[in-house]
């Protein structure tokens, strides 16, 4: 009986641990689009979900957006965020998660490259 509780406690651990969001600190060193919505420059708090990133300064919720989140082959020795310009807006395109192997892909609707 003392084995099965501590099996159902460590089960229990298990998928708590697997359910939550990673947080991960985040600085803009400019104000950046993200879906449409401007962030101030400064620090957030990205919580890394399934297919979603929640985007919180201090406490206040900024924003829930969709996201591509992968895993790479390359860990990230710093956190770098990728941007695309334009009309004088800085839109989030990427961010590479320091200490992991975790990028986030956003979708803002602009195409990056070469066109008119």
């Amino acid at each position: 009986m003392v084995m099965l509780k501590q099996f159902l406690t460590s089960f229990a651990f298990v998928t708590l641990s697997v359910a939550s969001a990673a947080t991960y600190k985040v600085s803009l060193m400019e104000p950046s689009v993200v879906k449409g919505k401007e962030l101030k420059a400064g620090d957030y708090q990205f919580n890394v979900k399934e297919n979603s990133v929640v985007i919180e300064k201090g406490k206040k919720l900024q924003m829930e957006v969709p996201a591509k989140i992968e895993n790479t082959n390359k860990k990230y020795d710093h956190t770098r965020v990728l941007y695309n310009e334009h009309q004088g807006k800085f839109s989030i395109q990427e961010i590479e998660l320091g200490g992991t192997t975790t990028k986030l892909t956003f979708d803002n609707g602009v195409q990056t490259g070469g066109g008119e």
